[in-house]
């Protein structure tokens, strides 16, 4: 699986459940754009020909982590998934996903 990063003038797509979780984590639209521009740690996604990014938020006493899951489909960036993980997850492991989004992700047909 390649890791390339998107490219300024690839189109972006935006799922239902991803805006959702934007409402509930309370992230932008244009907080995960700067994210996919410029993610601290790029992992295989969980899902099939899924790449999980990531950047750290929070503060040094409350860190936090915002992750973001997207699938390149020719010059489109499909948007799945973005949530906030409490904490520092371990590097060089699977994305720390939470189960209501693992529930709706094994649902989809990538």
């Amino acid at each position: 699986m390649s890791f390339k990063l998107p490219k300024s003038n690839e189109k972006i797509s935006w799922t239902k459940h991803v805006k959702e979780k934007m409402k509930f984590y309370q992230l932008s639209e244009r907080r995960l754009k700067r994210l996919l521009r410029n993610p601290k740690r790029i992992e295989k996604g969980i899902v099939p020909r899924t790449i999980a990014i990531m950047q750290p938020a929070g503060t040094k006493k409350h860190p936090t982590e915002i992750w973001l899951m997207y699938q390149k489909i020719g010059k489109k960036i499909r948007i799945i998934t973005a949530w906030r993980y409490p904490g520092i997850s371990p590097i060089r492991e699977a994305p720390p996903v939470p189960k209501n989004i693992l529930k709706y992700l094994w649902k989809l047909k990538i």
